[in-house]
């Protein structure tokens, strides 16, 4: 099936960041259609007690463009309450415009000859 689909897609960009006991991939991906996207995984090295080893536990996430400015924008917020203990000033919330035409029932005519 293709590589299971190419779950693994070929890194186009990677770095790799180490914090104490835990590795942390950036790594820029590509879709069949061409879009990128980044994938960050935490890697931390763990012992299994019962088969006597060490192993690595990863967890990972998937980044879109078009999440990019969301995501910065909430990241820096908590990070600048971690190392300050302000809270940053919330943003107006986002109002939705709907993809539909707002319609009163009221003004159709259905009777039109």
């Amino acid at each position: 099936m293709e590589d299971f689909e190419n779950k693994e897609r070929e890194e186009i960009f990677s770095k790799a960041v180490r914090a104490g006991k835990r590795t942390y991939f950036f790594d820029v991906k590509e879709t069949r259609s061409g879009e990128q996207y980044l994938t960050i995984t935490e890697s931390k090295k763990r012992f299994d007690n019962e088969q006597g080893r060490f192993y690595f536990e990863k967890h990972k996430i998937f980044l879109y463009k078009e999440d990019f400015e969301k995501f910065i924008n909430g990241l820096n917020g908590v990070t600048h309450f971690i190392e300050t203990g302000e809270k940053p000033v919330e943003e107006a919330e986002e109002t939705y415009k709907s993809e539909f035409t707002d319609l009163d029932f009221d003004n159709l005519d259905t009777n039109k000859d």
